[in-house]
């Protein structure tokens, strides 16, 4: 993994304060710059120191130094499938029953633990920073960011297409606008309630089956357990989500993947698109599903 970051100043930020150039430019938070601020050669403009105060100059290279804590993840070896990695990115499709990160209840058997495991391995450690979080039992793409740099810079701009199996037939494309909030009496259950945060959830019908809807979900806000509680909420929750009223006769997870990402890349600045297919337990919920998943028209 690289151990800095070079910057070339554009013609329009000649003159601009380092501090403005540093977050508007170079998507610094102020808590990285604060931190660069402390370290030896954190922050160079052609070999020299750049304070925050000074002003940069056209043409100029800013230099950002990579700082990485290291956080104790034991390395687990397992299988590890690996979409797509560069220097800073490594973006796998995680298998449905796996956790994202280690929990009281699983300390050695979660995604975190493999990719820690293959990060030392193929000498190239780093930590683990998964930018979006997925339920243990929703199966597809997770963005590992490999420093703190690229974990700020991309937070808030992965756009993700999850593809749902959901109970009863849905006709028409729609938007779920509804507030969620933790249910009364329960630690893990969202309800619709007036006052919950907002939520927006936009859904597709891709295909029908007898008695079940393939949809495409995208969201406009993150919030936990969004598209299992908006769907049920729909009167259409996912095909084996017992937690929000699925049936299980087809399936005993809920049938949630994330299947496509679309984002920026924070260094190259190239458009990166990534697709993960839907496994195979989605697929055989019904056979009119699996024929249009199989044609692959819709990633």
């Amino acid at each position: 993994m690289p151990n800095k970051l070079t910057f070339t100043v554009p013609t329009e930020y000649d003159g601009v304060n380092a501090l403005n150039f540093l977050r508007s430019y170079c998507k610094l938070s102020s808590r990285m710059i604060t931190r660069l601020k402390r370290e030896k050669d954190g922050i160079l403009m052609d070999g020299k120191i750049l304070r925050t105060i000074d002003t940069v100059s056209a043409g100029k290279e800013v230099i950002i130094r990579l700082i990485d804590e290291k956080i104790g993840i034991e390395p687990v070896e397992g299988k590890l499938d690996i979409l797509y990695e560069d220097d800073y990115i490594l973006i796998v499709n995680k298998p449905y029953s796996m956790p994202v990160h280690p929990v009281k209840q699983h300390q050695s058997d979660t995604l975190a633990n493999i990719v820690a495991y293959y990060a030392q391995n193929s000498g190239k450690e780093f930590t683990f920073r998964a930018i979006n979080r997925l339920d243990k039992d929703t199966s597809g793409i997770v963005f590992i960011a490999k420093d703190r740099y690229t974990a700020n810079a991309v937070k808030f701009a992965l756009n993700k297409t999850y593809f749902a199996v959901c109970s009863g037939i849905i006709n028409e494309n729609g938007t779920v606008n509804a507030p969620i909030a933790l249910k009364k009496d329960s630690k893990m259950v969202r309800e619709v309630t007036p006052d919950g945060a907002e939520s927006i959830t936009h859904y597709k019908v891709l295909a029908k089956g007898e008695d079940c809807t393939l949809v495409s979900l995208v969201l406009e806000t993150g919030r936990t357990h969004q598209i299992r509680c908006h769907m049920a909420y729909l009167g259409h929750p996912l095909e084996g989500d017992d937690l929000y009223g699925g049936r299980l006769d087809k399936i005993q997870r809920q049938a949630l993947h994330c299947g496509k990402l679309d984002f920026v890349h924070p260094i190259t600045k190239r458009p990166i698109t990534v697709t993960a297919p839907i496994p195979d337990d989605m697929k055989n919920i019904s056979q009119e599903i699996k024929s249009v998943i199989e044609q692959g028209s819709f990633l």
